[in-house]
């Protein structure tokens, strides 16, 4: 045992940390060529490199300059382009029901910091975004796992899951929408039964919805904060880190006031306002009518991306059992495996091969879905990823060919 382990405060007990952020890290550290079919980031190529750099000369030029302080809400010019953005978007909001964040995982570890407490029950998706049972867990929540299948959450299961525990849910956290890692969607009915179970609870839900304004194929959905009326405590947390740039660190957070208000004191005891630079870059993106255009592109070559992907699925597991999703927006397909296959034994070999996924043990505190994985088909050129499935299918063929 460390000898520092008596000093530590109880909640250290409880930090798991994150395997799909470490694979960052593991990647970092090879020498030879691997197709990065791990990380939900933008393709590189998407992003609008020459605008933003038009852009931050102008925001560097600025005066005020936008190297000051300002206030932990947000930035007054971002604040106003992302009230007028949303709107245009179908999602009008008043001023005080909206907090600026430094990216979607600050938006999350509030949400959590506010509400939940030691032996609090968080019930969550299963498999889900491994980052937002790590925050859960930091503080100490009790987490409850949820099936899904492919109209996402399963809501009855949920139902049957708490009556069983004898102990309803103080929240319930979902990624209604392009689902991490599944790629998943809920259905409009299960939204609506999902609202009057919170509402029968009075449970609080997190909406985690980084992917929706990346729908590529089929009609929108009403988001969870849009359909509950008022009847339930909806905190929806968004991020520029999908449909623009990770690195930029902006995101947002829509709530009640009362909420806001609490957030932003939070926010003053840990990092006072989000970078002020990037958030007038964010702001004159918006302003200036390059988002809208930005995501007519991304929406389409996604969409191409993730049809190239499962063509090379087609041609590589055919033969084998194994199925994957078929995801209408959002950066992700999710593999499943016979049960006799283990992805996290394979993926050293794998990554040796040239090729990254994240194991389907990752997205789960109990450790189900070993025999699953995560494929982002954002990030890597459609020959790339073609590439990076022939290489995993080198891996993974040998496994699939065991009786």
């Amino acid at each position: 045992m460390s000898p520092l382990r008596p000093h530590y405060a109880n909640r250290a007990n409880h930090l798991t940390g994150s395997l799909i952020d470490a694979s960052t890290g593991l990647l970092a550290g090879q020498t030879h060529d691997v197709i990065r079919l791990a990380m939900g980031s933008p393709a590189s190529d998407a992003v609008p490199v020459e605008i933003i750099a038009d852009l931050l000369a102008l925001v560097v030029a600025e005066r005020p300059a936008p190297f000051d302080y300002v206030p932990t809400e947000g930035e007054p010019g971002l604040r106003a382009e992302l009230s007028r953005f949303l709107a245009n978007n179908g999602s009008a909001i008043s001023q005080d029901e909206f907090l600026i964040t430094t990216g979607g995982m600050q938006g999350l570890d509030l949400v959590f910091k506010l509400f939940v407490g030691a032996g609090d029950l968080v019930a969550v998706e299963s498999p889900t975004y491994t980052n937002g049972t790590a925050t859960i867990a930091s503080y100490e929540g009790d987490i409850l796992e949820v099936p899904m299948d492919a109209e996402g959450l399963d809501v009855e299961a949920l139902a049957a899951l708490v009556e069983e525990s004898g102990r309803a849910p103080k929240m319930i956290y979902t990624i209604p929408t392009f689902q991490n890692p599944s790629g998943t969607t809920l259905s409009l009915s299960r939204r609506r039964r999902l609202i009057d179970l919170a509402e029968k609870w009075d449970a609080i839900i997190v909406e985690d919805d980084p992917y929706s304004l990346l729908r590529f194929e089929g009609d929108p959905l009403p988001g969870l904060r849009e359909l509950s009326s008022g009847r339930v405590r909806v905190v929806a947390v968004h991020t520029f880190s999908k449909i623009l740039v990770p690195g930029l660190r902006v995101g947002w957070i829509i709530a009640e006031p009362e909420i806001i208000a609490l957030m932003v004191k939070a926010r003053q005891a840990m990092d006072t306002c989000t970078n002020t630079l990037q958030q007038r870059l964010v702001a004159r993106f918006l302003g200036e009518g390059y988002m809208e255009k930005h995501l007519v592109k991304v929406r389409e070559e996604y969409r191409h991306r993730k049809e190239v992907m499962q063509l090379g699925l087609v041609e590589e597991f055919s033969e084998f059992e194994v199925s994957w999703t078929d995801p209408q927006g959002g950066f992700f397909l999710w593999l499943t495996l016979p049960k006799r296959v283990d992805t996290s034994d394979l993926l050293t070999e794998a990554v040796r091969g040239g090729v990254a996924f994240i194991p389907g043990s990752a997205f789960s505190v109990s450790g189900r879905f070993s025999n699953a994985l995560r494929l982002a088909f954002s990030a890597e050129s459609p020959s790339r990823a073609r590439e990076g499935l022939h290489r995993l299918g080198q891996v993974l063929a040998p496994q699939l060919r065991l009786q």
